[in-house]
């Protein structure tokens, strides 16, 4: 197996992009394998790498069709619906509580959030 290429941290040549990048552009790797890589130093820990892949080969982002948007707004409707109270909180519960803020934190109000 061939090494990858490395490179320095903003020195990539011009062909190259990472997942992000290519999304900025519309476009997806499309199954290609990794080109090279991007090391970017760290003091007291190892450096961060990012992976890079060719942009002659990425292919365009698939369209969202209807049963995916469907499938998405299913997704995020359960990351905002309280275990607790069963209700729409309106963001994204933290999985730090578990919960809607009312729920993990009643204080004087009681979980119902009536005032």
């Amino acid at each position: 197996m061939a090494a990858l290429p490395v490179f320095r941290w903003r020195l990539a040549p011009d062909g190259y992009a990472t997942r992000r990048q290519l999304r900025a552009r519309g476009l997806r790797p499309g199954g290609q394998p990794v080109a090279a890589q991007l090391e970017r130093p760290r003091r007291r820990r190892g450096p961060l790498v990012a992976y890079l892949y060719r942009i002659d080969l990425a292919r365009p982002v698939r369209p969202m069709t209807p049963g995916r948007r469907a499938a998405l707004d299913a997704a995020m409707r359960a990351r905002r619906t309280c275990p607790g109270c069963r209700r729409d909180a309106g963001y994204v519960i933290p999985t730090s509580l578990g919960t809607c803020v009312p729920c993990a934190d009643p204080g004087p109000h009681g979980s119902d959030g009536s005032t």
